[in-house]
């Protein structure tokens, strides 16, 4: 072996130990100390995280509105509307995929949906062309969204196309939404699944196909995976802002008292394995706290490293840099 794969080599492992370290310390919520930053060519995943975003257990608006539009301008490189328009253009249609199957307490906050939409907006994007959506309005309702599908910025249930879409071992008709819009928002909340050991970026898209019971075998895996790599989602991503407001650590994906707890952090990325694999460590810490086993060492969650060995991106702590905006 040269002298420089040896270099490389010992680079990859310090700054793997350094990234994972820094990301063991997300688990503490607001105060934490910095995560460390891995350098040029990581995906970056940025956390937000105020004391002030919740008061007894609910979201201040305001305060939700200013750390979104800072995970944005940390993520971007860029500040207030050049943040945005970094992500999208005036003459796009949005679709802003949440997740509400399962009610106030597991769903993604009104205010964070807000907040994103606020945003887009700034870029220039017409409300008219903004659309908030998930796979059924009974649910949208249940989260306590109200339906609009006149004018002004959307917010519906999903039709399922007539085509139907094969995707490795995913076969199923996807949401009409996906074909209309020409950019997608996936802002998931951060919890914990029985089936798939955590619902983040990439398990929202589930609320995309129309038949997910039939991708819950093995543990969600690869059908997770397989679902990502579909193109119409794939390609049209543009952005995942995640609710880790008060992320439930255990018996999710349906709310859980017992088990959530006051995080208040906003998450931002565009790598959808990144952001889960910092989503997972960061449950992970909130269950060892509490005594709860490892999801990651259970065996659950494993559709994250599949998905980066299918090239969606990275759970490699090495390569993910996490910040603080």
């Amino acid at each position: 072996m040269s002298g420089n794969d040896m270099s490389r080599r010992e680079f990859l492992n310090n700054a793997g130990k350094a990234a994972i370290v820094g990301a063991v310390a997300l688990g503490a919520g607001y105060g934490a100390a910095q995560p460390a930053n891995v350098g040029a060519g990581a995906s970056r995943v940025v956390r937000v995280c105020r004391a002030s975003s919740l008061s007894d257990g609910k979201p201040q608006a305001e305060v939700v509105r200013r750390m979104v539009n800072a995970a944005v301008e940390k993520l971007s490189g860029k500040r207030g509307a050049d943040a945005w328009r970094a992500y999208f253009r005036p003459e796009d249609i949005v679709g802003v995929k949440i997740n509400c199957l399962f009610g106030i307490g597991a769903s993604t906050r009104q205010e964070v949906t807000e907040a994103v939409v606020a945003g887009i907006r700034t870029a220039g994007v017409k409300p008219d062309n903004i659309i908030v959506w998930d796979r059924d309005e009974g649910s949208l309702l249940k989260a306590g969204y109200t339906i609009n599908r006149g004018a002004g910025v959307k917010c519906q249930g999903t039709d399922w196309a007539q085509d139907t879409v094969t995707s490795g071992v995913i076969t199923g008709r996807l949401a009409t939404v996906l074909y209309g819009v020409t950019a997608l928002v996936n802002v998931p909340v951060l919890k914990h699944h029985a089936a798939s050991g955590i619902s983040l970026a990439m398990k929202n898209h589930y609320g995309s196909l129309s038949n997910p019971g039939a991708a819950h075998g093995n543990n969600c895996d690869p059908y997770i995976a397989d679902l990502n790599l579909v193109p119409l989602i794939r390609d049209k991503q543009r952005l995942i802002i995640a609710d880790a407001l008060r992320p439930i650590a255990d018996g999710g994906p349906t709310a859980q008292p017992a088990h959530t707890w006051d995080y208040g952090a906003i998450l931002a990325a565009t790598d959808p394995v990144a952001i889960d694999q910092i989503g997972l460590t960061i449950l992970d810490t909130r269950r060892a706290e509490k005594g709860l086993s490892s999801i990651e060492k259970s065996g659950l969650a494993k559709h994250i490293a599949t998905a980066a060995r299918k090239g969606l991106g990275t759970n490699d702590m090495g390569w993910i840099e996490v910040v603080e905006a």
